[in-house]
């Protein structure tokens, strides 16, 4: 995949990337795109689901910090 590509693949929040997979998926389906483009697709399609499964990671590495500093504060308030 072209280093641009993955550029632009990164710059793009979660829901413009599942989007941009519903796209891809229909297209694939619909049975009608050559090979090469197909595998094409399929490569973007993948890099899609890599950036969204990191920004997924990133989010519930965020939730738990938070709940642990919830728990923390909630301790120290406890014991005071």
């Amino acid at each position: 995949m072209a280093e641009a590509q993955k550029n632009n693949i990164a710059k793009l929040s979660f829901e413009e990337a599942i989007k941009e997979l519903g796209n891809i998926v229909g297209k694939i389906e619909q049975g009608e795109t050559p090979l090469q483009d197909s595998l094409e697709q399929y490569e973007k399609g993948m890099a899609l689901i890599k950036h969204c499964r990191e920004i997924l990671q990133k989010a519930e590495e965020r939730i738990e910090k938070i709940a642990l500093e919830e728990e923390s504060q909630e301790q120290t308030e406890e014991s005071q």
